[in-house]
């Protein structure tokens, strides 16, 4: 998206939106073994198997499938692969790795980056 484009939409802090998503994807990947973890333990008939100290199971099971269609339906491949990588994998990944591997140029790269960001923000209501 252009700085044209996104000035239709009043003022945007690219930072604070970029952090903003990163945060939450981080979020995400604990938030899914969290939700694996409570239904594991309820096929197995143990509730509570941990200390409760915030309820907020209705809260992450509604993050986790809101992030899933955003990844699913709002990125194309590549951007997908990016965000999965850089973001989604426990191992950590340099950028220079990810577009290497993707075979992409550097200024793509980073211009497919930022446009994942933008797509997710965008979809999950964030802008």
């Amino acid at each position: 998206m252009t700085a044209e484009q996104l000035s239709l939409f009043g003022e945007i802090d690219e930072k604070l939106v970029r952090q903003t998503v990163i945060r939450e994807l981080k979020r995400y990947r604990a938030l899914k073994v969290r939700l694996a973890n409570k239904k594991e333990s309820q096929e197995a008939g143990v509730n509570n198997l941990f200390p409760v100290l915030r309820k907020e199971d209705n809260l992450a099971e509604l993050k986790v499938k809101q992030i899933d269609r955003a990844l699913d339906y709002s990125l194309d491949d590549i951007e997908r692969k990016i965000i999965q990588m850089k973001y989604l994998e426990t191992k950590q990944h340099k950028d220079i790795t990810i577009y290497m591997e993707l075979g992409l140029k550097k200024e793509k790269f980073y211009e497919k980056k930022g446009s994942a960001i933008s797509n997710i923000a965008t979809s999950l209501g964030i802008i």
